[in-house]
């Protein structure tokens, strides 16, 4: 069999190799794509919820819902028929109430998990923070221990002094005979002068 010549046309690729769409390039970056929902900085959508969350924690939240309840409820039993938007069982009020529930509530949960966040960020800083205490402690703890053997072993100035005092008075008795005693410079009543140093 002779081998085929190219023709000069192109080959295509067969088979599982074979495709209709254009390779994307892996040296840039996708085209953005088109979303259907609008986009928003969860970031900036965090910080407002916190904000909300702490607004409905405090009095004056409560102030303010209880005015408007009380003005909501006097108006829709007060007023003429007509200007009525909520006859007495105030189920428009129930539903207004359930709406505002329905929203603060995703929202404090929202706002926990971003302070359970912070506060796992803290735990992490405080435990390692505490490790590098530990490991210091026990670096000055293994310091102080060599010092202490070390200084155990060094040879004192009092020590120097009563092995010399035991040699002298040896000295004496082997010799047999009776002299002065030896006063060292630390024995002298009146301190320590440039012969001590």
């Amino acid at each position: 069999m002779a081998p085929e010549r190219d023709s000069g046309r192109e080959r295509t690729p067969t088979g599982a190799t074979a495709t209709a769409r254009p390779r994307a390039r892996l040296d840039q970056p996708r085209p953005p794509r088109r979303r259907l929902l609008p986009e928003w900085d969860p970031e900036a959508f965090g910080i407002m919820s916190e904000r909300i969350a702490r607004f409905l924690g405090t009095g004056r939240f409560i102030v303010w819902m209880t005015v408007a309840i009380v003005v909501w409820v006097v108006w829709n039993i007060a007023a003429p028929r007509d200007l009525r938007f909520d006859q007495y069982p105030f189920i428009f009020l129930t539903l207004m109430l359930s709406l505002q529930a329905s929203y603060a509530a995703p929202l404090i949960l929202l706002a926990q998990n971003r302070q359970d966040d912070r506060d796992r960020v803290n735990l992490e800083q405080d435990r390692k923070q505490n490790e590098r205490s530990i490991a210091d402690t026990e670096y000055l703890t293994r310091e102080i221990a060599a010092l202490r053997i070390g200084l155990g072993e060094v040879a004192t100035r009092d020590w120097i002094r009563s092995e010399l005092q035991d040699l002298v008075r040896e000295l004496e008795e082997a010799r047999g005979g009776e002299r002065e005693p030896v006063v060292f410079p630390a024995d002298r009543s009146r301190g320590r002068d440039t012969d001590d140093r």
